[in-house]
C-alpha cells in the first residue's frame, strides 16, 4: 500500500471553515444516508469549488471517498444491481472510436449475462448521476446493471483489444503513410542507394585516392554545417533569458495526463510510484497512466502490490507487433483524458512543480505545441559510460535544444518529459509505432505541421546505462531510430522542404546526418584528416602552384576539425556549468574512445535496421545504487 505520507500535501491548504453551511449537490448528498459523513461531503464541494471541478470529481480525485464506494452507494440508492462476474461485452457493441487516436467510456453499454441474456451497463459521471437521482422515478431499472468508470473502461479495453492493437499500430500509416517509417525505403530512395554503391565501388577501384578525397569533402561539408549549427545554438542559448510563465491557480489548472510506459520494470516501481505520488498538481486533475505490456506478467506483479489512488490506472497494451514503446503510447493516448500530456520512463524522477510549469507555459503561449523539460543524469558516478551520458545530456539538454527553440528550429525531442497538447498531438497521428526513436521523429513531425516547440526549464533526473551492454543496447536503437527519421523525412524532399522552409530544413538535415555520419564515419574521417594534414606538412616545401586545390582540400580539412571541436567542447562547457557539474570535464580527453563506441554502435544499428527494423532493444533500469540524490539545479 502506497504510504500516507506520498498524498498530495495540498489537501490541507483548503481553509475549511465550518461545513454546516455548504450546499451539498444531489450526486453528493445521497452518499449520507449511505454511511459518509457530512463534512467529508462539505469538504468534497469545497474542492470542487476551488479547483473548478465536479463534484464528484472532486470527491474520489481528492481520495475523500474511493470510486467504488461512491458507485456502490449509488447504486443501492437507484435500486439497481452492480455489474455481476461474468459479464461481457455484447458483440452488436461497437469500438467506441472517435478519432484515430481517440477513444471514450461511453455512459452506457450492451453486455452479455452468462444465462440472462442482455442488459445495458451504465457507469455515470457526476452529471449523469445527479439526473439519475433526480429522475430516479421515471429511470429504468429492468435489464439495467450499474459499475464504475474505470469498470467499464477495462472491459472495452479486453473485448476491443484488437480494435485497440490495429489502432495503435497503424494509426499514423492510414492518417499519413508517407510520414511512417513502417513501409521502409520508398523504390525512389532503393534506386539511390543503389546507384551510390555502384558509383562508391567503381570509384574505390578506378581511384582510391579521389574516393577518399570525396569521402572527406562530403564528410566535411556534412560535419561544418553540424559544427556551425551547434555553435549557433549555444550563442542564441546565452543570450536568450529563462522562459518563465506566470504561474497558475489550483482553478485554472488543467486536467493533465501522465504516461508511463512499462516494460520489465518491476525494480523501479517503488522508485517510480513515489515520484508520481510527489507532483505538486491536484490528483483530481491528474490522469496517470501506467501502460503494461499484456505479457509482462512480473511488473504487472509488481504493480498490483500497491493499492493505486483513483488518479493512477494500469492501461494493458493488447498483444500485438511491433513490441514498441511508441505503440504502448498509441494504446494510452486514444483513452488519455487530460488537455496536455506528458510523458515520463520508468526510471524517472521529474521536478515535482513541472506539470504546473509547463500548463503555464500552455497557458502564456497558445502557439506553442509541445516543451521539452531538461533531462539531467543523477548516476554519473557509476562509472565512465555514466559520466560520460551525464556530459553528453549537459550539453544536448542545457545548451543545443534551447538553442534550437530560441531560433525556432525543429528539435528533436528526448524520449521523457515532452509536454504536449493532446488534441494536436491526436490531429497529427500520435506516435509512428515502427520507429524506435519515435521522440526524434515526433519532434520532426510537429514541425512539419507548423508546430513551435519550447524548452521547459524544469528537470527530470534520470539513470544512465552504465554497463557496456546496456549502453549498446539503447545507443544502437536509438542511431537505428535515426536512420528511420532520414529515410521517412526524405522520401519526399519537396514535401519536406515545403513544411520547414529553407533554414529548417537544411537544420533539420545537419542534425539528423550529421549525426549519423559522424556516429558511423567519425573516427575514419578524423584518421584520414590526419594522414592527409601529415602528408599535406611533409610535402610543403614541395608545392607548386597546380597544388594549391589540393592544398586548399586540405586546409577545409582543418577547418572542419578545428570547428567540430569547437562545436562539441563549447555546448559541453555550457551545459556542465549551468548543472554546476565541471568537475567531469576531466574527461573530455578521453571522448575519442566514446566516440569509437558510438561508431560500433552505428554499425550495429545499420545491422539491426536491416534485419529486423522495428525490433525494440530493451533498457534495463534500477541497476544504479549510486544515483545523485541531492538538490539538481532547476535552471
Amino acid at each position: 500500500m502506497i504510504s500516507p505520507t506520498l498524498q498530495y500535501s495540498a489537501c490541507h491548504s483548503i481553509n475549511a471553515g465550518s461545513h454546516r453551511d455548504e450546499h451539498i449537490p444531489p450526486e453528493l448528498s445521497f452518499l449520507h444516508r449511505h454511511g459518509i459523513p457530512q463534512e467529508t461531503l462539505a469538504l468534497a464541494v469545497q474542492w470542487a469549488r476551488h479547483l473548478r471541478v465536479s463534484p464528484v470529481d472532486a470527491a474520489i480525485g481528492q481520495q475523500l471517498i474511493s470510486e467504488d464506494t461512491y458507485y456502490h452507494a449509488l447504486a443501492q440508492e437507484l435500486g439497481l444491481p452492480l455489474l455481476p462476474d461474468g459479464a461481457r461485452i455484447a458483440a452488436t457493441a461497437r469500438y467506441p472510436r472517435i478519432g484515430p487516436c481517440e477513444t471514450r467510456t461511453p455512459l452506457s453499454l450492451p453486455l452479455e449475462l452468462d444465462g440472462h441474456g442482455l442488459c445495458v451497463v451504465v457507469a455515470p459521471n457526476g452529471s449523469a448521476a445527479a439526473a439519475m437521482l433526480q429522475r430516479r422515478e421515471e429511470f429504468p431499472r429492468d435489464g439495467v446493471a450499474m459499475t464504475s468508470p474505470s469498470r467499464l473502461e477495462t472491459m472495452i479495453r479486453h473485448h476491443f483489444a484488437a480494435d485497440i492493437a490495429e489502432d495503435a499500430a497503424m494509426g499514423l500509416s492510414r492518417l499519413a503513410p508517407a510520414l511512417s517509417c513502417h513501409g521502409g525505403l520508398s523504390r525512389r530512395q532503393r534506386a539511390t542507394l543503389a546507384g551510390i554503391s555502384v558509383a562508391f565501388a567503381a570509384t574505390a577501384i578506378m581511384s582510391p585516392l579521389l574516393l577518399v578525397e570525396l569521402f572527406m569533402l562530403g564528410c566535411g561539408v556534412v560535419f561544418l554545417a553540424m559544427s556551425g549549427l551547434r555553435i549557433a545554438c549555444v550563442a542564441a542559448a546565452l543570450r536568450t533569458r529563462t522562459t518563465i510563465a506566470p504561474p497558475l491557480t489550483d482553478a485554472e489548472l488543467p486536467l493533465y495526463s501522465v504516461i508511463v510506459p512499462l516494460f520489465r520494470e518491476m525494480r523501479v516501481i517503488p522508485q517510480l510510484l513515489h515520484a508520481l505520488m510527489a507532483l505538486d498538481y491536484p490528483p483530481a486533475k491528474l490522469d496517470i497512466k501506467l501502460v503494461l505490456e499484456a505479457h509482462d506478467a512480473e511488473t504487472h506483479a509488481a504493480i498490483a502490490a500497491y493499492r493505486l489512488p483513483a488518479h493512477i490506472r494500469v492501461v494493458t497494451v493488447p498483444s500485438g507487433s511491433p513490441v514498441t514503446k511508441p505503440r504502448a503510447l498509441n494504446v494510452a493516448l486514444a483513452a488519455a483524458r487530460g488537455r496536455h500530456v506528458v510523458i515520463y520512463d520508468a526510471e524517472d524522477i521529474p521536478d515535482p512543480h513541472q506539470l504546473r510549469k509547463a500548463a503555464a507555459i500552455f497557458r502564456a503561449f497558445p502557439d506553442v505545441a509541445c516543451v521539452q523539460a531538461r533531462i539531467v543524469i543523477d548516476n554519473p558516478a557509476d562509472g565512465f559510460i555514466a559520466s560520460m551520458f551525464a556530459i553528453e545530456y549537459a550539453a544536448l539538454f542545457d545548451a543545443i535544444n534551447p538553442g534550437l527553440a530560441a531560433m525556432g528550429l525543429p528539435i528533436l525531442l528526448g524520449g521523457t518529459s515532452n509536454h504536449l497538447r493532446t488534441d494536436v498531438l491526436r490531429d497529427i497521428g500520435g506516435w509512428d509505432a515502427w520507429n524506435v526513436t519515435e521522440d526524434a521523429d515526433l519532434g520532426i513531425r510537429l514541425a512539419r505541421h507548423g508546430h513551435r516547440i519550447m524548452d521547459l526549464p524544469s528537470v527530470t533526473r534520470e539513470e544512465a546505462p552504465f554497463r557496456w551492454r546496456a549502453w549498446i543496447n539503447q545507443r544502437s536503437r536509438w542511431l537505428k531510430g535515426w536512420m528511420q527519421v532520414c529515410i521517412t523525412h526524405s522520401r519526399h524532399p519537396r514535401h519536406t522542404w515545403r513544411d520547414l522552409g529553407a533554414v529548417g530544413s537544411l537544420a533539420a538535415c545537419a542534425l539528423t546526418m550529421g549525426t549519423l555520419l559522424g556516429a558511423l564515419c567519425m573516427p575514419l574521417f578524423i584518421l584520414a584528416t590526419a594522414w592527409t594534414l601529415v602528408d599535406w606538412a611533409m610535402a610543403a616545401p614541395h608545392i607548386s602552384a597546380a597544388s594549391w586545390p589540393l592544398a586548399m582540400a586540405r586546409g577545409f580539412s582543418l577547418i572542419v576539425m578545428v570547428c567540430g571541436t569547437a562545436s562539441f567542447v563549447l555546448p559541453v562547457l555550457v551545459g556542465l556549468a549551468r548543472r554546476r557539474r565541471l568537475a567531469l570535464l576531466w574527461l573530455l580527453p578521453l571522448s575519442p574512445l566514446y566516440f569509437l563506441m558510438i561508431t560500433v554502435a552505428a554499425w550495429r544499428g545499420v545491422r539491426d535496421l536491416i534485419r529486423n527494423p522495428s525490433h525494440w532493444r530493451k533498457t534495463g533500469h534500477g541497476l544504479s545504487r549510486r544515483r545523485w540524490s541531492v538538490r539538481v539545479t532547476d535552471t
